[in-house]
């Protein structure tokens, strides 16, 4: 701003410009100093014009004024964040609530396999990952799978690599995307002796129909528990704490005889269906259960070619999808609404804060 001529006036001049560095509390203290009633500084310059002569009176007052207003505009600029901005004079209302941001989330299939982990690590399990490009043996072999499984073949399997699909001693055979974690369980018994009390979570792809209960890629979680003495009790009172923990204390578990090459004996773990609360339903083929998991004892052969002592050591281990988890957390008829990128499914569930 431009001198006025009065020597009082100018004298303030200088603090127009330096209170744009001051913090929150000193501004409002200088606001007080140059526009207070009682004792600011132009109020009293306005307070000495009465013992003027007219002609001085006025062309003061007029100086007065035009300083008064730019400390005002000043500091409502740094306060308000308008006074005489050009958003202001363009009668832009800068006082109004701005645009929700999105807030993003962790994906219930996330969130769900999250909520395992933590319930397993409370038991003293630890997690394991491994590689989602794996070999034959490593994937089939390796876990008591016969040459002629039908998981071998290119319809039930996405191979990425030509060749023999012939049995590898120890290693090898063409490449594929993993079918399960379990190759993990044998990464994990590979890496030291045991005792292990590990679960896997990771992505597994099948070459099965996008249909309401399967996908092509999908989430999986395993778990595995080798050491001295291990029985068919450890696991069932592990998985029935499991269950009973995620869905609620008063969940029933019944557990089906099964098979799977690579457990003996092996289990299928049915809950109460949790959309019907065992009265029966589509969701459940009116059975009332509804299968959550997979488990049996390692068999001795997993055992062997993994390198641990099958005569010393016993062990067993499970399965699950997170996505059929969480269908059955969410009543959720169709596994597709997990993965079609809807963010009103993730709103409905809880998933986003907007």
């Amino acid at each position: 701003m431009d001198p006025t001529g009065y020597p009082d006036l100018d004298a303030l001049l200088p603090r127009l410009a330096a209170i744009e560095g001051l913090t929150p509390d000193a501004l409002e203290a200088e606001r007080i100093a140059i526009l207070g009633r009682k004792q600011g500084a132009l109020t009293a310059l306005l307070r000495t014009l009465p013992a003027l002569a007219p002609e001085e009176r006025k062309a003061l007052g007029a100086a007065v004024n035009r300083v008064k207003q730019a400390f005002e505009a000043a500091f409502d600029h740094l306060t308000t964040g308008t006074g005489d901005r050009p958003e202001a004079a363009a009668g832009l209302d800068l006082t109004m609530p701005g645009r929700g941001r999105w807030i993003g989330a962790d994906h219930p299939v996330t969130r769900v396999t999250t909520e395992i982990c933590e319930i397993f690590a409370s038991l003293g399990f630890a997690v394991a990952v491994g590689p989602e490009v794996e070999d034959e043996w490593m994937n089939f072999f390796a876990l008591n799978f016969p040459e002629n499984h039908p998981a071998l073949d290119a319809h039930d399997t996405l191979f990425l690599s030509e060749g023999s699909s012939e049995r590898a001693d120890r290693a090898g055979g063409r490449l594929l995307l993993r079918t399960h974690t379990s190759p993990v369980q044998i990464r994990t018994m590979q890496s030291g002796p045991p005792p292990y009390r590990v679960v896997i979570p990771g992505m597994v792809y099948r070459n099965d129909p996008f249909d309401p209960s399967h996908a092509p890629a999908f989430a999986q979680i395993e778990g595995l528990a080798v050491d001295e003495g291990i029985g068919m009790v450890d696991l069932k009172a592990t998985l029935t704490h499991f269950v009973r923990k995620f869905f609620g204390p008063k969940t029933a578990v019944r557990f089906r005889p099964s098979y799977f090459p690579f457990t003996e004996p092996s289990g299928e773990l049915d809950i109460e269906c949790q959309l019907c609360h065992g009265n029966g339903c589509p969701a459940c083929k009116q059975t009332g259960w509804m299968e959550i998991l997979g488990c049996g004892m390692v068999h001795p052969n997993v055992l062997t070619n993994a390198g641990v002592d099958a005569e010393k050591y016993s062990g067993w281990a499970f399965g699950m999808g997170p996505g059929r988890v969480a269908m059955n957390r969410y009543g959720l008829p169709d596994i597709r609404y997990l993965y079609s990128g809807d963010m009103r499914l993730l709103r409905q569930l809880g998933g986003t804060g907007r």
